[in-house]
């Protein structure tokens, strides 16, 4: 059986943080010419990860974390064969986790890095030259832990895609196959998703240094 899982403000949050997340690492990499881009493209990551702490946590249910965290009775039910449920499996959530959480560090450290040249965060200025240096070193240093997890992302995608199960696709058009048993996710209030834009427009505001 076939249902909706992935609700339009989802599928869009995950495509746009794909685009961001690229675009911040090809922008650094070309040089200082791009740092503004790279700047830009960092807040526009604060922003989507604002929305999705509001989506987390009152979005529907498929979107919620309460529906995904990575219990050790949901890992050991997926272990055995035994896990149901509409969203993601509980091994893939453990990468959605990380994911959100080494995005947000890159985001949030990024915002108070400088390299005492022709780049400052917006928020570089605000700490002690030691602080905003030793937050640079943590922002340039897990750049490659962020290469790791994304790499090994699109190898369990790739995996997943060979074994049959269209999880690109779900993205897209939101439709997955569920067991029969399986409800269907529960649609978010209207007031929920403005509540995530208004969220998403404070955090880049705030992290814009405005």
């Amino acid at each position: 059986m076939r249902i909706k899982v992935w609700d339009f403000p989802t599928r869009l949050f995950h495509w746009l943080l794909v685009l961001a997340v690229a675009g911040a690492l090809l922008t650094v990499s070309l040089g200082e010419a791009w740092m503004l881009w790279h700047q830009r493209l960092g807040l526009a990551v604060v922003g989507l990860l604002g929305f999705r702490l509001v989506w987390g946590f009152c979005g529907p249910s498929a979107a919620r974390f309460s529906s995904f965290v990575p219990t050790p009775h949901r890992l050991v039910a997926q272990w055995h064969g035994q896990w149901q449920g509409p969203g993601h499996t509980p091994v893939g959530a453990l990468s959605v986790l990380a994911m959100l959480g080494l995005f947000g560090f890159q985001a949030v450290t990024g915002l108070f890095s400088s390299d005492d040249v022709a780049f400052s965060g917006p928020w570089a200025g605000e700490v002690s030259s030691q602080l905003s240096r030793t937050l640079s070193g943590w922002h340039r240093s897990t750049e490659e832990a962020l290469y790791l997890l994304i790499g090994v992302h699109l190898l369990a995608i790739a995996a997943y895609q060979w074994r049959g199960k269209q999880l690109v696709g779900a993205m897209l058009h939101g439709r997955k196959p569920v067991p029969a048993a399986v409800e269907p996710p529960k649609p978010a209030r209207p007031m929920v998703l403005v509540a995530a834009l208004v969220t998403a427009g404070l955090a880049i505001w705030v992290a814009s240094g405005l």
